[in-house]
């Protein structure tokens, strides 16, 4: 049975595939700003999901009932589970914060190191007022319990090799404004991120200290999602738009899908999806027990599924109101 959850602008949209292969769409969390969510690996239906006023919600279930668990009054925009050390949780706020739990959400600190980056006096988000930055992006190493990646939107890509006790400034050739950014699900050396400076995406193949920005192949370069396929890490996709100003309209994002292979050429994926797109893919994911599949989750809540590396698609049956702008699936 596999479900999928996506952050609406009120609440969380949860479509789930029952055995004869229907699917049900229900909403959770009426009402609730909810920013972005996160799966807990190493313990199934368990998810976590951070909202404007109401600090960190876990659920255990699968997304059906919630539960209030720590940070109340903080504004988290990103969340991560470690897919190595169970209980432990990281949380970045606006502004510019990160905080860490041990008990899986029931007890929380601040990691006052992240404070001390220098280049935060420089760190502010043109996304909306009062412009503040704040952490768009926790990347968690699947082989090393303290290798941290974060993004930060808009301001720098920093990195810890310790926990999170001290912190290397923006790290060369990262981008600057962070949308996604993720670890392969089992190769610790590579990380991939997505944005909207530069080439529209980095990846790096040295555990996020070193990055390289490819541009060959693209046509436009307002990233948002990128992901890797389980089984070749050279597999990466990025969903791409010519603007901010395209990317989060009503219908009119001119976005694509693309997809680099070995040679580190981008290649623009069409295989039955509508080209361009008119709703933004705001969702990239691959499963660790799929190889070759990759779903999109675009704005107007449609979920396309490729089961070839990106070569053909189709639409799944079933609408999940939006995707506005976090997406997770269950396996």
């Amino acid at each position: 049975m596999k479900t999928f959850l996506s952050t609406t602008e009120s609440g969380i949209s949860r479509a789930t595939c029952r055995p004869d292969g229907r699917w049900i769409v229900e909403e959770v969390l009426a009402g609730q700003e909810v920013t972005c969510l996160a799966a807990d690996l190493l313990r199934p239906g368990s998810v976590y999901a951070g909202t404007r006023t109401s600090g960190v919600l876990h659920s255990v279930d699968g997304g059906q009932t919630w539960t209030q668990t720590g940070l109340a009054g903080q504004t988290v925009k990103a969340i991560a589970a470690s897919p190595i050390n169970p209980g432990v949780i990281y949380a970045g706020t606006r502004p510019a914060l990160l905080f860490v739990s041990h008990d899986f959400g029931q007890h929380w600190e601040e990691l006052p190191s992240f404070r001390k980056v220098f280049s935060r006096l420089f760190w502010f988000s043109p996304a909306e007022p009062p412009f503040t930055a704040y952490i768009q992006g926790i990347a968690l190493s699947p082989v090393d319990q303290d290798l941290i990646v974060v993004g930060v939107e808009f301001g720098a890509v920093v990195r810890s090799t310790d926990g999170g006790k001290t912190w290397q400034d923006h790290r060369k050739g990262a981008l600057r404004d962070c949308h996604t950014i993720t670890f392969h699900s089992s190769q610790g050396n590579w990380v991939y991120e997505a944005g909207g400076t530069g080439a529209g995406t980095a990846i790096s193949r040295d555990g996020g200290n070193t990055w390289v920005q490819n541009r060959a192949g693209l046509d436009r370069h307002y990233g948002w999602a990128c992901a890797a396929d389980p089984y070749h890490p050279e597999v990466s996709y990025l969903s791409v738009s010519p603007s901010p100003s395209k990317a989060h309209s009503e219908d009119d994002a001119q976005a694509s899908i693309f997809r680099s292979n070995s040679d580190g050429k981008w290649e623009k994926l069409g295989g039955g999806l509508p080209e361009p797109l008119k709703h933004m893919p705001y969702a990239l994911l691959t499963d660790p027990g799929e190889p070759g599949h990759i779903y999109a989750g675009l704005s107007n809540g449609d979920v396309w599924c490729s089961q070839d590396l990106g070569d053909s698609w189709e639409r799944l049956p079933f609408n999940l109101k939006s995707v506005h702008r976090s997406m997770i699936m269950f396996p």
